[in-house]
């Protein structure tokens, strides 16, 4: 798995690093913690640009905040949190999950969002609260970005910095890696029977 998701970086270059980042934020096939850090390799060998890869990985992840942030000005959070209940198992959201990204909005103001992009379990719905509340648009991008760009940067860094040990590194993360994306399947799977059966009763 490693060295195939190094092999999609390598061959697509930035906008492969951006279509996986935006899908990420709206659906996570591939956690961004495995993407940056796999793009910040291919950067060090001299494929791609590091500022390149930071700026591919930034707008992609803002990019794909915006559904979500649109979904909460439009929808609101009641029908959000009802259409979390009839159709969010595909998404594994559950209304829960937007009470609880709303709750991190309210204790924390418009900052939230940039705090938000920050933590991984709340890096993508927090979002809808601020479409809900109608944060300005101008705004939203600007906590968003600052927040994405020291996400990503951090994560390409980390791979930037190991590229001289790739060989050796690769032989660990390999598995890990293979082991990140399986448990993701797996997680996404359990998360979308638990929430179909709770429907069902």
């Amino acid at each position: 798995m490693f060295d195939k998701v190094v092999e999609i970086v390598s061959a697509f270059g930035y906008l492969g690093v951006f279509a996986l980042m935006l899908l990420e934020n709206i659906f996570p096939p591939i956690p961004s913690e495995l993407i940056m850090p796999l793009a910040g390799f291919v950067a060090a060998r001299g494929e791609l640009n590091f500022a390149g890869v930071m700026a591919a990985g930034t707008a992609g992840s803002v990019v794909g905040a915006l559904p979500w942030y649109y979904a909460g000005a439009k929808l609101g959070k009641e029908r959000m949190k009802r259409l979390a209940k009839r159709w969010g198992y595909w998404l594994t959201m559950s209304p829960e999950d937007i009470d609880k990204a709303s709750g991190w909005f309210d204790r924390h103001g418009k900052g939230a969002v940039f705090f938000g992009r920050l933590i991984p379990a709340v890096r993508t719905l927090i979002s809808v609260p601020a479409g809900i509340v109608g944060m300005p648009m101008l705004l939203f991008l600007a906590y968003s970005t600052l927040g994405s760009l020291i996400w990503t940067a951090l994560l390409a860094l980390s791979g930037f910095v190991l590229e001289s040990q790739y060989e050796k590194v690769s032989q660990y993360l390999d598995p890990i890696s293979t082991g990140v994306v399986v448990s993701m399947v797996v997680y996404y799977l359990y998360r979308l029977a638990r929430q179909r059966f709770a429907g069902r009763r």
